[in-house]
């Protein structure tokens, strides 16, 4: 009986080599998968934002695909803008019912009173770690190669925690608050993804040299954490350092924790190196909730010309919504639109401007829907 599985069992296990434009599986080669609950397989609600300017666009090239792959989900609508001055009462409620959302750009003003609705999200959700994902796309040129950066952003204190205030007319006094308790668990977490990922080393971005108390603090709770992980390396560097050397050599870097601020910076800087901002996928989490978004900040907006041209680029959300399903446990659709999304790009036929094509976002998503195994 052993002797007759054999051939079977081989068929299972083996993965064939993917070549240059991503071949489509053979599914007499499909690999184990895990083992599912019953019921695991009923339909999911996901709280949907579709947010501002390209967000309508790129929100529903996401429900597109997910219709046309028969995805376990289903969305709860919500419009919700930027200028509002909070997050209303029942996208809260309804976020935490679902557990997961999935939102477009949500616009923040700059300067007056009105405060950042993606801040707010984080800090109700206790959405305390961001998570972008940069890295080259197979057939899209970059100046670097072999990149492929995670950073992992401390997302509730820092100089996000909006304690502001005016001490005399023209001062103006702005704290960063770092917390023991907030920068061990981002290290934690960061470590803990470098854990399960089999990833080989954890950067801590800080600048100790200035803020000795506040950046310290975070170094010091990076250290401890550090130790309970020997198999992970672990360093340190400086942040305007840290910028120099992503844009001289960024595959040096594997997984980046961050404070808050720096997180920012960084995560948009290497998503420019890697292929752009249109193309990186993140989300932010916590122990009860996920927010899945574009992973760079910069450009989730978008401009009103791309809007009217309706020539917004889709991928990045894409594969967002492919985490969104792996975090939902459903493996095998995120390997497919994954697969879709980066065979796309391979071939090179549909893209957007951004990425040196002249396709609309729906001629990305018919190419996408195409490509699904």
């Amino acid at each position: 009986m052993a002797r007759r599985t054999l051939p079977i069992l081989k068929n299972l296990t083996h993965r064939p080599t993917p070549g240059p434009f991503l071949p489509k599986p053979d599914p007499n080669t499909r690999s184990v998968t895990y083992m599912p609950r019953p019921g695991d397989g009923a339909p999911r609600p996901v709280t949907l934002i579709p947010g501002d300017g390209i967000g309508p666009l790129v929100t529903n090239a996401v429900e597109q695909v997910m219709e046309a792959m028969h995805a376990p989900v289903y969305f709860e609508r919500y419009d919700v803008h930027g200028d509002l001055k909070r997050v209303p009462t029942e996208v809260i409620e309804s976020i935490r019912k679902n557990k997961v959302c999935l939102k477009g750009g949500l616009k923040t003003p700059v300067g007056g009173g009105v405060s950042s609705l993606n801040v707010q999200l984080r800090k109700e959700l206790d959405l305390y770690a961001s998570l972008v994902n940069c890295f080259n796309l197979p057939g899209l040129p970059t100046r670097h190669e072999n990149v492929d950066i995670v950073v992992i952003r401390e997302n509730t204190e820092g100089e996000y925690s909006g304690l502001e205030h005016e001490v005399v007319p023209g001062v103006v006094e702005s704290l960063k608050v770092i917390t023991k308790f907030c920068s061990e668990r981002i290290a934690k977490y960061a470590f803990e993804y470098a854990y399960l990922n089999n990833r080989k080393k954890v950067t801590a971005v800080h600048k100790a040299n200035i803020m000795k108390l506040a950046d310290g603090l975070f170094l010091e709770s990076c250290r401890e954490i550090a130790t309970k992980y020997p198999s992970i390396k672990y360093n340190e560097i400086i942040v305007d350092n840290c910028c120099m050397q992503l844009v001289s050599k960024p595959e040096q870097f594997d997984v980046m924790v961050t404070p808050n601020l720096y997180g920012n910076l960084v995560a948009n800087t290497a998503a420019g190196i890697a292929g752009g901002t249109g193309v990186m996928p993140g989300g932010n989490v916590g122990a009860d909730h996920a927010v899945f978004e574009q992973g760079a900040s910069a450009g989730n907006v978008g401009n009103e010309k791309l809007w009217e041209q309706k020539k917004a680029n889709p991928v990045a959300l894409l594969l967002s919504s492919a985490m969104m399903l792996r975090h939902l446990q459903f493996p095998s659709f995120a390997d497919r639109l994954e697969t879709a999304v980066k065979r796309v790009i391979s071939e090179g036929k549909y893209r957007t401007k951004d990425l040196g094509g002249v396709s609309t976002t729906q001629e990305v998503v018919d190419a996408v829907i195409a490509n699904l195994d």
